[in-house]
């Protein structure tokens, strides 16, 4: 599955648009997670609890739009782009989307 921002995907040609396809997480905060990030927070620099966090609800939103994308027969994401919402105090949706197509070698 060939995933990207842009518009297009050099040295290929879409053949097909499938339409719009997502992958949205919903992820919250352990107790212990907020104390280290808290701790972490008092020091300065780099808060590791939270990096690591946002980075496994990206991945899973990414994992779950091509998981998407591939259902609805494409073999590639063009205009993939996150976003992120606090639902409420310590809880964030994270969601993928894009562009679901088709392409061909040129």
């Amino acid at each position: 599955m060939i995933v990207t921002t842009a518009n297009e995907i050099a040295g290929y040609r879409v053949t097909r648009h499938l339409g719009v396809v997502r992958g949205i997480t919903v992820r919250s905060r352990s107790v212990l997670g907020n104390m280290l990030g808290g701790l972490q927070s008092v020091f300065g620099g780099k808060l590791g609890a939270y990096v690591h966090l946002a980075e496994t609800a990206r991945q899973e939103a990414f994992d779950l739009l091509v998981e998407h994308a591939t259902q609805g027969g494409a073999n590639a994401v063009i205009a993939m782009r996150y976003d992120a919402n606090e639902i409420m105090d310590g809880i964030t949706e994270v969601l993928a989307y894009g562009s679901a197509v088709y392409v061909e070698p040129l």
